[in-house]
């Protein structure tokens, strides 16, 4: 990585990278105060659903109280005969009812229970053994009753529960009524707390849980749980409070599906993967970034190389060409055998810059899409060996071993000879840069599957792996070692791979380092 490069990275990691951390960090820290005020909120909202339904429960009891002061305030006015249906169809109408009971005082010897005397009982079920337990009752809670007197003096009725010791499971509720004599007097109401839940709370809770809530009123105690999901299953409750009239009941709440817990879990969760994700995509970002400026910095090195090595290779030719002709106009060659080696340095200088010219103009032709092929019906074969032809004196006289196998099994193909003949030629120059001591190069042809190929193999110095991706890419040249030192344009294989996809081919690669190289190029079969 050279240093421009290395300042982009340490430039991007600072914009992006940083920011992002921060931006994690910050998110980490204040996730869990986060996490604590939304669960408040819940809390709160599940805290006025409650308060609700406690309301409502209270509202109820005041008004059967108000029902129960009236008619208490009626029976002395009832005839004996109308007392027991009256007192019946009082009972009747407030559902859960046992029983109204009437202290003139706390030590009030004498509990009136109403529809239920020594004389004539109203109603089917026996309450005297009420009588002492109320009374002893009434004794035990002398400072709540006193704080029922003072709330009445100041003009408030309030209705207040109290813990009994009856093993019938009743609530019991108390208030201070005032009698028409103007005298006040400690009204009882004993309930049943689950048929009240059941026939009078449970259309409240219904419609106030809808499809959002599961309200709950449970005693565990005693083992009872009512659902506003008219389910009987005894069920986990998120928040719950003691139900004001039933201090031994508790009515409670949570959310359908999910809790309190796993909401604030999964928004931690979300924010979490939300954090990683923004990071992850960052990183990309910066990865991308990073690649795309590493790979305009690497094409703008590679362009310069370029720039470089052709004016090195245009320099070459074009020098020897002025020396030798400058030498011959000026007459200082003597003899014909000396002329005649620098008209031939002349002219082999003259082909070579012609190849370097030819080779760059057609590159840019491909590269803008110009070139035009002449794909004709032709004997890979013939191409091969034209090729081969031209350079053999040429390279047995450089002292290489040359050599061409054919395969004359190949059917006729359609290619544009010209083209092909430039890429094997291409390929051959290659094979002679980078043969080092080892000069050895041979041309093959054959079929493989529904192709047929064309392939140059040399022993020389070969091609390290992490490089033959890149030797196709325009301008790319190995930049270490024996490689470095031979002179090129560094287009050759970049030529190759353009006349092959012209032809829907391909070029494969197989080389090891210190064993040389060979490329094979593959053309499909005609289908007929």
């Amino acid at each position: 990585m050279n240093r421009t490069v290395r300042r982009i990275v340490i430039i991007l990691i600072i914009l992006i990278l940083l920011p992002a951390a921060f931006l994690t960090i910050n998110e980490m820290v204040s996730l869990n105060q986060n996490e604590k005020v939304i669960g408040r909120i819940y809390a709160n909202q599940l805290d006025a659903i409650l308060y609700s339904v406690n309301q409502y429960s209270e509202d109820i009891m005041n008004s059967w109280a108000s029902k129960i002061d009236l008619f208490l305030d009626e029976v002395p006015k009832l005839k004996a005969k109308e007392l027991p249906a009256t007192v019946d169809s009082f009972y009747d109408q407030l559902p859960s009812l046992y029983m109204v009971f009437v202290a003139d005082s706390v030590n009030d010897d004498k509990i009136d229970f109403l529809g239920w005397n020594d004389e004539n009982n109203f109603i089917s079920v026996d309450y005297s053994h009420f009588s002492t337990e109320i009374h002893n009752l009434l004794e035990k809670n002398q400072s709540l009753v006193k704080r029922l007197f003072t709330y009445k003096k100041s003009g408030y009725r309030k209705l207040e529960p109290v813990e009994t010791d009856t093993s019938e499971g009743e609530a019991i509720l108390l208030f201070i009524e005032e009698t028409p004599q103007g005298e006040n007097r400690i009204t009882g109401i004993i309930l049943d707390p689950k048929e009240f839940i059941y026939r009078i709370m449970s259309p409240k809770i219904q419609e106030i849980a809808q499809q959002e809530f599961v309200i709950s009123v449970f005693n565990r105690a005693e083992n009872f749980q009512f659902n506003s999901s008219i389910d009987f299953k005894v069920r986990e409750v998120q928040q719950s409070k003691a139900l004001w009239i039933f201090p031994n009941y508790k009515i409670g709440i949570s959310l359908v599906g999910q809790t309190i817990d796993d909401l604030v879990k999964q928004r931690a969760l979300t924010n979490i993967l939300l954090i990683g994700l923004l990071t992850i995509v960052l990183i990309l970002g910066m990865w991308i970034v990073y690649k795309n400026i590493k790979k305009e910095v690497e094409i703008a090195q590679i362009k310069s190389d370029f720039v470089s090595n052709v004016s090195h290779e245009l320099r070459t030719p074009l020098s020897l060409i002025s020396m030798f002709s400058e030498t011959l106009e000026m007459g200082r060659v003597k003899t014909e055998e000396k002329k005649k080696e620098y008209y031939s340095i002349i002219s082999q200088e003259a082909n070579r810059l012609g190849k370097i010219v030819n080779s760059i103009l057609n590159f840019s032709k491909m590269e803008a899409g110009k070139r035009q092929y002449n794909i004709v019906d032709s004997y890979l074969n013939d191409v091969a060996e034209n090729v081969y032809r031209s350079y053999k004196f040429h390279l047995e006289h450089l002292g290489f071993t040359f050599s061409l196998i054919k395969d004359e099994s190949i059917p006729i193909i359609k290619i544009d000879e010209e083209a092909v003949s430039e890429a094997i030629v291409n390929l051959v120059d290659n094979a002679v840069k980078y043969s080092d001591n080892n000069k050895e190069i041979t041309i093959r042809t054959g079929k493989e599957n529904n192709n047929a190929f064309v392939e140059v193999e040399d022993k020389g110095i070969g091609i390290a792996e992490k490089d033959q991706k890149k030797i196709f890419e325009k301008f790319f040249r190995v930049s270490s070692g024996y490689v470095h030192n031979v002179k090129g344009s560094g287009l050759g294989l970049s030529i190759v791979k353009y006349i092959m996809d012209a032809h829907k081919g391909e070029i494969r690669l197989i080389s090891k380092v210190g064993e040389g190289s060979k490329f094979v190029v593959l053309f499909p079969l005609s289908k007929s």
